[in-house]
């Protein structure tokens, strides 16, 4: 019986204006009220996550959310850490030289702050992270040696992250779990850290288990929940490899596919 619902955010509960939409608003409320957990699961920092808490009601101290794909989960209420997974900067080293010998922009995020790497190729990171996470330029020799939670590598033209994402070196490969969040935009986590850490953490401490749970998604960082949850949703406009993991697939984001599923799932 599928007690939790996992929802990844762009691209699957939002449609392309970063909007969640008045039914699938309907469909959650709906649920939420009737006892099933609404858990958004997402690489966003939690500042860039509480509009979207609010609108769906997500509030009460039995909520929680997941952030920095699986890496910090959260009560909603009362932002106690139930979990916080972190990177050392030495963890980065060997990216920041990787970086550094192909011309390639990187950041480092602690859990509240974005640190464009400085001697690198300037970083065009997501709008939205601008509104929610301080930015302090540095050098790599100048970071702190402080909790990180992960790296980004950002970058206007796809193709020249389909380049880097097929030419990985395997020490990179090997010293990072790395996801392409977007198409212009690759991840950098912690070895074996993404979304299913997060939510195994959050099961345990609710008493429950992955065969209770419902996780929908659409890209690469949505991997390991899709194939650990009981049923798995793909996206319509999900990339072909979640497809192919999935248990069964939805509409598009932009025609409310969540909802539309959850409706006929639930017998709403």
């Amino acid at each position: 019986m599928i007690k939790m619902i996992a929802l990844d955010l762009d691209n699957t509960l939002l449609n392309r204006d970063k909007v969640i939409s008045h039914f699938n608003e309907k469909i959650l409320r709906q649920l939420h009220r009737n006892g099933i957990r609404i858990v958004l699961c997402t690489g966003r920092p939690l500042k860039a996550v509480e509009q979207y808490i609010d609108q769906l009601g997500l509030n009460t101290d039995f909520d929680f959310t997941i952030t920095f794909n699986g890496a910090l989960v959260l009560n909603n209420a009362t932002k106690k850490i139930l979990f916080k997974h972190t990177l050392a900067k030495e963890d980065f080293r060997s990216l920041y030289q990787f970086a550094k010998n192909r011309a390639l922009a990187l950041g480092i995020l602690d859990f509240k702050r974005v640190y464009p790497i400085i001697g690198l190729k300037e970083a065009h990171f997501n709008q939205h992270l601008r509104d929610v996470l301080q930015f302090v330029p540095t050098s790599f020799d100048d970071l702190k040696d402080i909790g990180y939670s992960k790296a980004l590598m950002p970058d206007n033209d796809p193709k020249k992250l389909d380049d880097v994402q097929q030419n990985l070196p395997e020490d990179i490969k090997n010293r990072y779990h790395v996801v392409r969040s977007q198409p212009h935009l690759m991840e950098y986590l912690a070895p074996k850290m993404d979304k299913a850490v997060g939510l195994a953490e959050l099961l345990k401490h609710l008493h429950l288990n992955f065969d209770q749970l419902m996780a929908f998604g659409d890209a690469e960082n949505d991997a390991g929940m899709i194939k650990k949850a009981e049923k798995g949703i793909a996206m319509a406009n999900a990339q072909p490899e979640i497809k192919s993991i999935a248990d069964d697939q939805t509409l598009t984001n932009d025609e409310d596919g969540v909802g539309v599923y959850l409706k006929h799932y639930f017998n709403l």
